[in-house]
């Protein structure tokens, strides 16, 4: 579905509430030309209490902490950009909806060097399905290791959610598409397991559950930080530190991705070999379940990561 397809009127920019098609940008705009933007994808779900952001605040840290790197400033506080988050869900009646703040420099100059230029930032938020497709949370996909390899921390910081940087994410993801697959899963640039184009990557084998540390290039998901603690609730042994080879995958037990926009979406073939049974297996059922049931509130565990737009 496209966005001429939805339902939606409403962005703001900038500190005022303006039409949707309205939200343009200048076409000399510094982070069109560099890819000197930051963002953030947030879910609210639909609960019995109206829209419910999920974990907003631990998203709009990342978005400031990402701002660092490239000496951008945002000049409206946490409290600014959660009240027009909310507003901007209010004036389009979404219910569950994905979440878009992006920050960015704007238009003044156009030098490599940013500094003359305005940062610009701006809210959006629509109504989006599954992101893997609408089978995929319950048979799982097929994906393959992409030829792209993951950029360094030591080029540019992979944890800072960098708006150019999803070029690396596009060339796999496409790259895999082409070849018939679902999705990738993108190796470092020591050929170990980081992630997929906008997934962090989880293993199971023999009742452990894995995935890669932060020095394996990878994003720190909020997602990601949900299962990790969802698992441990329930009694696993979770090594969030883990270095996977390649080979590794085909001969893991499971297989899942999580992500805001993916949520928790089991694996069921890598580069052609299928994946435990080649269904979605237990743990990360297990997992799924309970992910769903937290987000949909089905369960009053962690209040604290929820945002309830009615109750602003």
């Amino acid at each position: 579905m496209g966005f001429d397809d939805m339902d939606v009127s409403t962005i703001w920019m900038n500190g005022e509430y303006v039409d949707w098609d309205d939200a343009q940008i200048h076409v000399l705009s510094h982070g069109l030309h560099y890819g000197t933007g930051i963002f953030e994808g947030v879910r609210a779900y639909d609960t019995d209490r109206g829209p419910a952001i999920f974990r907003w605040e631990e998203h709009l840290e990342r978005l400031y902490n990402s701002a660092k790197p490239y000496n951008m400033d945002i000049d409206y506080t946490p409290e600014e950009l959660t009240e027009a988050t909310i507003e901007v869900i209010k004036r389009n009646d979404l219910d569950g909806c994905y979440i878009r703040p992006i920050a960015y420099y704007g238009y003044d100059s156009l030098g490599v060097s940013p500094q003359d230029n305005p940062t610009d930032i701006a809210i959006a938020a629509w109504p989006w399905g599954t992101y893997l497709g609408e089978d995929a949370l319950e048979n799982g996909v097929d994906v393959m290791v992409s030829s792209w390899r993951k950029h360094a921390s030591s080029q540019i910081p992979t944890n800072a959610k960098t708006t150019g940087l999803y070029v690396n994410s596009l060339l796999a993801g496409e790259e895999a598409r082409r070849n018939g697959y679902v999705e990738a899963i993108v190796l470092n640039k020591e050929g170990n397991v980081a992630e997929g184009p906008g997934e962090n990557l989880f293993m199971v084998r023999d009742g452990k559950i894995l995935t890669p540390g932060l020095s394996q290039s990878i994003l720190d998901g909020i997602t990601r930080d949900t299962v990790i603690t969802l698992a441990r609730e329930r009694g696993y042994e979770v090594d969030d530190s883990a270095v996977i080879s390649r080979g590794e995958l085909h001969t893991a037990d499971e297989l899942f991705f999580t992500g805001s926009a993916a949520e928790v979406t089991p694996i069921r073939k890598v580069d052609n070999v299928v994946i435990g049974e080649g269904t979605r297996g237990p743990v990360t059922e297990e997992l799924q379940t309970a992910f769903f049931d937290l987000v949909e509130r089905r369960t009053d565990d962690h209040e604290e990561w929820f945002t309830y737009v009615d109750e602003q």
